[in-house]
């Protein structure tokens, strides 16, 4: 069986076994994967706990001639885009510089490759200012995650020496680093090659880590990696983490396969001492966090269409409205008081996570992948300032819709190349004040829309 097959087989799995966002499910893949593939499946956990949210709900997770407009805006947008002082479009093609993704930080942008674990880049320019190499391979859907008072955060192999069976499983590393020079300031060990948004995260003061064990989470201080706390589960229990106003958040529940109350902590950010705030009733999946609120969702029905979103606020206060699936997910964000998901039939549509109303839905402008292809499509961009949401599909295309009405107000695309099959980091879009940044198979774009 060739590799393709053989992950094909994998991701149709993925879709029909739910996954928590805690433990990798190095079992299931250990019948069909070596160690470096596992290591690669581990850290693509995070994509299968959206496809997991998904069966529960709908939801989860320039120049030189490569870029053109295709249409006028249909409508002005709230405000035009301006491009920051400084900038150019700029383009890159090089896929060990970017491959696994990129995070935006001010004028950086910290990306992540087969060749460099960190490598970063004027966001002006594109100029690659320094790098920090792989340790063995760099072939994950991982990037630098946060940064934060000169301090990037990512992820790299413990070891890059093999077994004494030849095999490898190098297991991984929490990194910080130096963002004015590259120096590798500290690292500490992980329990399991999770490297999604649950297995690290900042919280005031301190770097909330997954770490020593599947069953605690840690505050490391942000420059010496040393521990400040510890909280710890009982086994038998899972718990989701989010930050909010800087405090740790634990949804917690029992491992079982009926539904049962989640227990919301709130976690004191300096001592790690730990109040209940709230039980929600069932089983509840965390899509993301907003406008100092949690946002969950949960199934009402066993055919997951007839869903719930609630949300709960740092003091416990819980609201809930119904959902329903419009059928199979292809991308989705939380920004402000939307929700804002893209369907594979190709319809964009704006939910309002106070009022519990679908605001508008729209054709996205831009050609979805299927359910019976590989490819996955960019989460939406939402630039409130603006007030357009953007989306990237991987054959290139870009689309921005108005976010009061979901018209199309700009449209264009960028020279991606031929489409990739096998495990790869999805396509991303991210937001450089006005600016979009395009990435997908190590190829970034910096282009200005020109909306309004």
């Amino acid at each position: 069986m060739t590799t393709e097959r053989v992950e094909r087989k994998v991701r149709e799995t993925l879709d029909a076994v739910a996954l928590d966002g805690v433990r990798a499910p190095g079992d299931l893949v250990e019948k069909v994967l070596r160690r470096r593939g596992r290591r690669r499946f581990s850290q693509a956990a995070g994509a299968a706990v959206a496809v997991a949210a998904i069966t529960v709900g709908a939801v989860v997770g320039i120049g030189g001639g490569g870029t053109g407009e295709h249409d006028r805006p249909v409508r002005p947008a709230a405000s035009p885009a301006t491009p920051p002082e400084g900038w150019k479009p700029w383009e890159s093609g090089a896929p060990g510089d970017s491959g696994r993704g990129c995070l935006v930080d001010g004028s950086a942008l910290y990306c992540a490759g087969s060749k460099y674990d960190v490598a970063k880049f004027d966001a002006n320019t594109g100029e690659r200012l320094w790098t920090v190499g792989v340790n063995r391979e760099g072939d994950g859907i991982d990037h630098p995650f946060a940064a934060r008072d000169g301090v990037v955060y990512a992820y790299r192999n413990h070891t890059a020496e093999n077994l004494p069976d030849g095999d490898y499983a190098g297991g991984t590393d929490l990194m910080a680093v130096d963002a004015d020079n590259g120096e590798v300031l500290w690292t500490v060990e992980m329990p399991q090659d999770d490297r999604t948004g649950q297995a690290a995260m900042l919280i005031d003061g301190a770097v909330l880590a997954n770490t020593p064990s599947v069953r605690s989470i840690s505050a490391l201080d942000p420059l010496t990696g040393k521990e400040k706390w510890r909280h710890t589960w009982d086994k038998g229990i899972v718990c989701q983490r989010a930050v909010l106003s800087g405090a740790p958040y634990l949804m917690c529940t029992r491992d079982t396969e009926k539904p049962d109350d989640t227990d919301v902590f709130r976690l004191d950010p300096a001592t790690g001492n730990a109040g209940k705030v709230t039980t929600v009733p069932g089983r509840a999946e965390l899509i993301g966090t907003s406008e100092g609120r949690m946002v969950l969702m949960a199934a009402k029905d066993a055919a997951g269409e007839d869903l719930e979103l609630i949300t709960i606020s740092g003091s416990g206060q819980r609201t809930s409205h119904p959902y329903r699936s419009q059928g199979a997910v292809a991308a989705s964000e939380i920004s402000g008081d939307r929700l804002i998901s893209v369907s594979r039939q190709g319809k964009a549509s704006a939910y309002s996570l106070t009022t519990g109303k679908t605001l508008w839905t729209r054709p996205v402008g831009v050609k979805v992948p299927g359910q019976d292809t590989m490819q996955s499509m960019a989460s939406p961009a939402v630039s409130e300032g603006q007030g357009v949401v953007y989306f990237f599909s991987p054959t290139g295309d870009l689309s921005g819709l108005d976010l009061r009405t979901g018209e199309q107000v700009w449209r264009g695309h960028v020279d991606t190349g031929k489409p990739r099959p096998g495990f790869g980091g999805r396509p991303q879009l991210l937001l450089y004040e006005d600016v979009l940044v395009a990435q997908d198979g190590g190829k970034v774009f910096s282009l200005l829309p020109r909306v309004g």
